[in-house]
């Protein structure tokens, strides 16, 4: 359940970064959904990391889940003093090549459906990071794919699953 809990937010917060990419939500405004995103996810990984019954997958649950966190609360801190994103975008590249084992290893591992659509988040949440690092780093110009793929991913990897999850229907 908690699972479910954390992709919803997830989903909104990539959802809604998407849109802001685009120029439809003012920068100021965004903060609000990462900030919120951040302290669910941050919230879910603690209880994983250090709740009754934590074990070894549970800390690398929180771990990684982490990751996510990290990178809503730096998106919400750079709206409200305005820098450029650059100290996000190479943590950006940190996280995608964190991921990339994550995905392999999910993926060759995987033996049911839930297995490798979750193996398939992780490469789709990889080549997001990724795409981050060389819009914020590299400066390369690709706001709008970028924006495009955040929006496909919030809906996919977390809106849609979460609502699911939480609905017994996962």
């Amino acid at each position: 359940m908690l699972l479910g809990f954390a992709l919803l937010y997830v989903g909104a917060v990539l959802f809604l970064n998407g849109i802001w990419l685009l120029g439809r939500i003012d920068d100021k405004e965004i903060v609000v959904i990462n900030v919120v995103s951040g302290v669910v996810t941050l919230c879910v990984a603690l209880y994983w990391a250090f709740g009754a019954g934590a074990d070894g997958a549970s800390i690398r649950a929180a771990a990684l889940t982490i990751l996510f966190t990290t990178t809503y609360l730096w998106v919400a801190y750079n709206r409200v003093v305005a820098v450029d994103g650059r100290g996000l975008g190479w943590f950006s590249l940190f996280v995608a090549i964190t991921v990339v084992p994550v995905a392999i290893q999910g993926l060759s591992s995987a033996q049911t459906v839930t297995e490798i659509w979750l193996g398939l988040n992780w490469v789709i949440w990889a080549v997001l990071w990724f795409m981050y690092f060389l819009l914020l780093a590299l400066q390369r110009p690709i706001l709008k794919p970028t924006a495009l793929f955040t929006l496909m991913a919030g809906i996919l990897t977390g809106w849609l699953p979460g609502f699911l999850l939480l609905e017994g229907a996962l």
